[in-house]
């Protein structure tokens, strides 16, 4: 048993699911299954408590993410049925140039994921990586790690995003410093992480070019769709989700006046994309002449994939629970808190050992934040250097996304790439955004 020894444990059990993985090349919901098992075996946790765990982590992985996949992949391929998603290409193609399209996308990750989750926007805006990529005739990573890059900075640096509020309010940072240090710090590491490293390493992997659709399938198509009708289908859950967190953010959540539970209700994520969906059907399916069949086929169709990208989803929970549960990750962070470095780097050291160890960015920002708070108190530390602190946790928390991140399957699923081809372009780009906050506080650091 391992369980005096939780890094070494931790390094035994994801050793063993990479294996799984990658050599014995089982499939990603079973090893993920077979991984977390042997991963609460080894740490010697009670037998009886192990399928519980199971159980819970399935569920609370999968509340929220299972109905975001279901709709958005109804949603996706009504958009990509109807030919929506060519026109926003082109027209995106034609506003900033084919050389500019990877840096118009770091940008919109960055502004979307303000108030939108990363799997949230990511589902949104598949389609149109998809369309990009056929228009280009490159491979979708090429658009989707800008994309992605400036999703996953301001997921985890830019308050009204649930991670750095928390991180800020624990350590009694004010959001106006964690927002400027976020955007300054942010914006660096989305380039170098997104378009940059995607020019390099893209070119590098071998990657098959999305195919272009049939003469059949566009004569299905019907009359073509108008762009400010999907644009608009598009931004419909993006603006109702931003009024709400906006609202919030402005007048909290307690004490709503009925307008204000209103738009909350329409704002949750789910909520939103449900009208977008039904919205879709309708008009980018009835009003166009497509059947009540043809509609029940299509949405048959994007639901067998989906249902692959839910189970993955879940089982990714599941070790995370595990590790959660087994409490490697708090035990490790625990151990380092007694070490003799600067507020900073310390800060960025236990987020990055809780995010690797059990792959949520927000929970390995709560954890980082809770331990480093009472050792900041006696610092009597500014608002600016504190401030500095929570970009750090952020950029902790945002190292290498792997196989037990919940995220990673969803874009090996959606980018449509192997677990080893989103290691080595997913995985480095968030330890190049990580390295790149952690520097960009320190230097900061020096001249606030």
């Amino acid at each position: 048993m391992l369980s005096n020894h939780p890094f070494i444990a931790v390094l035994v059990a994801v050793v063993f699911l990479l294996g799984l993985i990658l050599w014995l090349r089982l499939q990603a919901f079973v090893a993920l299954l077979v991984g977390a098992l042997f991963f609460a075996v080894i740490v010697g946790m009670p037998m009886g408590e192990i399928t519980d765990t199971v159980v819970s982590g399935m569920g609370s992985s999968l509340g929220l993410v299972s109905i975001l996949i279901g709709l958005g992949a109804i949603f996706g391929i009504l958009l990509e049925h109807s030919g929506g998603a060519q026109i926003l290409a082109k027209r995106m193609i034609a506003t900033f140039g084919e050389k500019n399209a990877s840096w118009a996308l770091v940008v919109a990750g960055f502004l979307i994921s303000i108030p939108v989750f990363l799997d949230v926007a990511l589902v949104i805006l598949a389609p149109l990586l998809l369309a990009l990529a056929r228009t280009q005739k490159k491979p979708m990573l090429a658009f989707g790690l800008p994309l992605l890059a400036g999703m996953a900075v301001t997921h985890a640096f830019v308050p009204p995003t649930p991670g750095p509020i928390i991180v800020a309010q624990n350590i009694g940072a004010e959001l106006g410093w964690v927002i400027l240090f976020g955007a300054i710090v942010g914006l660096p590491a989305a380039a170098l992480a997104g378009p940059i490293w995607a020019k390099w390493i893209v070119p590098r992997m071998n990657l098959a070019i999305p195919e272009p659709r049939t003469e059949e399938e566009k004569d299905e198509e019907g009359d073509p769709v108008s762009f400010g009708l999907v644009l608009a289908l598009i931004g419909i859950p993006i603006a109702l989700i931003v009024s709400s967190a906006v609202t919030d953010t402005v007048l909290g959540k307690v004490d709503r006046a009925a307008w204000h539970e209103t738009l909350a209700f329409v704002g949750h994520p789910i909520v939103a994309l449900l009208i977008v969906t039904l919205l879709s059907m309708y008009l980018l399916g009835t009003r166009r002449g497509v059947d009540r069949e043809e509609l029940m086929h299509l949405a048959t169709k994007a639901l067998g994939p989906a249902g692959i990208i839910i189970l993955v989803t879940g089982a990714g929970g599941v070790f995370k629970q595990v590790l959660v549960d087994s409490g490697a990750g708090e035990a490790l962070a625990r151990e380092m808190a007694g070490t003799a470095i600067g507020p900073i780097t310390l800060a960025w050291l236990l987020a990055t050992v809780v995010r690797v160890t059990q792959g949520s960015a927000t929970v390995s920002m709560i954890a980082a934040s809770a331990l480093m708070a009472p050792l900041l108190e006696p610092m009597k530390m500014g608002q600016a250097d504190l401030a500095l602190v929570v970009v750090a946790i952020a950029a902790g928390a945002t190292t290498l996304s792997h196989v037990n991140d919940s995220g990673f399957w969803l874009i090996s699923r959606y980018l449509r790439i192997t677990e080893k081809e989103t290691l080595r372009s997913w995985s480095v780009a968030t330890v190049i955004i990580s390295l790149v906050g952690w520097l960009g506080a320190l230097v900061l650091s020096l001249v606030v």
